[in-house]
């Protein structure tokens, strides 16, 4: 990583002193990489209640970007000199998130009532061109695919890693930036862990079912992705897990 990087890496945490987590949130997911250049994560869960963060089960290994993490655009503030996720860079987008719904090939997935649940068909696609109003945005055409466009659009459905994944929403709705970063997920991991991704966080497929049983949209919960160096800084101020 160059100097400058680390130089606005840096910069960027001194200046989001002011930043917490929402307080309604009552759950999180915490992902902790060893260096902004590690595709290797560490995931934990935690429950909130009385005001105090505990954590729930035991960690367990994920996978991140082949080219480790960058931040990203979430809850968390960042200033106009930062040094954010784009479209291909092959990096996790670092920072505070909210989570999103949950897409499959199964015809259902043990699940809180309240959390999405959609299975995918051959005309639903995850748009990931910049240049499309629909960036970053999932979509149900109301035909089969026919275009160039739309047939590269298409959600995968005979990849197995992303036969069940989950929505983290980086660079999301209703404010997303073109070229920022697109089709961010949490989903199964490819090679039993041996390969990195291009920008979501993978894991073992039963860490991930588990994971998705677990989270309740009605608890607002969150993904924290951070090296460790910037979560031990951020952890007091940002009141992280």
């Amino acid at each position: 990583m160059s100097y400058s990087l680390l130089f606005w890496l840096s910069l960027t945490t001194l200046v989001c002193k002011g930043f917490e987590l929402p307080y309604e949130s009552s759950q999180c997911v915490v992902g902790v990489a060893d260096s902004w250049n590690s595709s290797y994560v560490t995931i934990s869960f935690f429950e909130k209640k009385q005001g105090v963060w505990r954590g729930v089960g035991d960690d367990w290994k994920g996978r991140l970007g082949n080219k480790g993490l960058v931040w990203g655009r979430g809850l968390h503030p960042n200033t106009a000199s930062t040094i954010l996720k784009k479209e291909g860079d092959a990096r996790s987008p670092a920072g505070v998130f909210d989570l999103g719904g949950v897409w499959g090939i199964h015809e259902s997935v043990k699940k809180q009532p309240k959390t999405f649940y959609r299975k995918v068909s051959s005309r639903d696609l995850w748009v990931e061109d910049p240049t499309s109003e629909h960036y970053n945005r999932f979509l149900t055409l109301p035909h089969e695919p026919a275009t160039t466009w739309e047939k590269k659009a298409q959600m995968k459905q005979n990849d197995y890693p992303h036969s069940l994944k989950m929505f983290i929403a980086h660079n999301a709705p209703p404010k997303v930036t073109a070229g920022g970063g697109s089709s961010i997920f949490f989903h199964i991991w490819r090679r039993d862990g041996a390969s990195a991704t291009a920008g979501c966080t993978t894991m073992k497929e039963d860490k991930l079912r588990w994971l998705i049983a677990a989270v309740d949209p009605g608890r607002r919960p969150l993904y924290v992705l951070l090296p460790h160096t910037e979560y031990e800084k951020l952890k007091p101020l940002w009141k992280l897990p």
